[in-house]
């Protein structure tokens, strides 16, 4: 895993490997389905580009990606697939394989924060903390016409320091 490669394919491997755990970890996901317009682990791809990109929106992200990438990818199935139900399963399932890697590598470079304390060696120790946000003018309403923002639970691992969210 330490190996000189540049972040990127790093990132591709990881993504790959946590995709491939994702599949396994489930006997017949239903989130599971060939996409040729724009297949899941491009899907993730992206995400990850535009978390780490400095663009003012979503087109300017279409954009910019063209321009350094090459990709040439319509709006419309971009925007479509972030309200996909399910690619959401599909994010959950990798996401959840992701931080198992991450913590497992983790570990594996002897990286416990937690070592001096080995009375807590059979437990997972975590500090979390919960927020609501104001929704966006476009979010959608219930079906009693009520909107209600979203709600997320951040939490860090103090063992490895991994940090996970969770959005409900």
């Amino acid at each position: 895993m330490l190996k000189d490669l540049p972040l990127s394919e790093h990132i591709h491997q990881h993504c790959n490997e946590s995709m491939e755990r994702a599949l396994l970890a489930e006997r017949h996901p239903l989130w599971s389905r060939s996409c040729p317009e724009l297949k899941d682990i491009d899907f993730i791809r992206l995400g990850l580009l535009r978390c780490i990109s400095v663009v003012d929106s979503g087109r300017h992200f279409l954009q910019t990606n063209e321009q350094i990438y090459g990709q040439l990818l319509p709006h419309s199935t971009y925007f479509k697939s972030l309200k996909s139900h399910r690619r959401t399963s599909m994010l959950e399932a990798f996401e959840q394989q992701s931080y198992h890697l991450h913590s497992e590598t983790l570990l594996s470079q002897d990286i416990d924060y937690l070592k001096a304390l080995p009375e807590l060696d059979e437990y997972t120790i975590e500090a979390a903390d919960g927020h609501f946000i104001d929704h966006a003018c476009h979010t959608e309403k219930n079906s009693k016409g009520k909107v209600y923002a979203a709600g997320g639970i951040y939490a860090l691992n103090l063992r490895v320091g991994c940090s996970d969210f969770f959005v409900w």
